[in-house]
């Protein structure tokens, strides 16, 4: 059994919970979200795909 995770999703999927649970940080998260996907689109996820 393969279990093949993207780190985008991953990712979006840690900065819900948390804006889920603290309503507060959602500038903080959001601002590291988009410095995270700019970051891997820039550089490419090179050794960061999980298989």
């Amino acid at each position: 059994m393969n279990l093949h995770l993207s780190i985008g999703p991953l990712v979006s999927l840690v900065a819900g919970i948390l804006i889920l649970a603290m309503p507060r940080l959602l500038n903080y998260i959001v601002a590291v979200y988009l410095i995270l996907i700019g970051l891997i689109g820039i550089f490419g996820t090179g050794g960061l795909q999980l298989h």
